[in-house]
């Protein structure tokens, strides 16, 4: 069995199991870069890749597996956005008086 083509950015998965991305393909150097779910990078040379057992994969639901970030980290923010259902209008803070023609600033036919 011979493994599917790499391609930048989709996940493949090992016989044991194992999930990883493709980072990288150098066509010149006839290299694929990898990235396994728990950040390390590993390479191979295209030959080598073929002859691999690897299979396509979905992504993996929990992104930060290759992140260096503690959950902690983001759930605040996640409880923010969730929360504030009352988003307000940038628009509202101007002035209205100033949107709609009236300034302080002199108006060029008053100098």
């Amino acid at each position: 069995m011979t493994s599917p083509s790499p391609v930048v950015g989709d996940w493949y998965r090992r016989i044991n199991g194992a999930l990883f991305e493709v980072v990288a393909v150098d066509r010149d150097d006839d290299t694929v870069e990898i990235q396994h779910f728990d950040g390390t990078l590993e390479e191979f040379d295209l030959e080598s890749w073929n002859e691999q057992d690897f299979e396509e994969a979905q992504a993996p639901e929990d992104w930060t597996g290759s992140v260096d970030v503690e959950p902690e980290d983001y759930e605040s923010e996640r409880e923010i956005t969730a929360t504030s259902s009352a988003w307000t209008d940038p628009l509202m803070s101007l002035d209205r008086s100033e949107a709609s023609g009236y300034s302080e600033w002199p108006a060029p036919r008053d100098l």
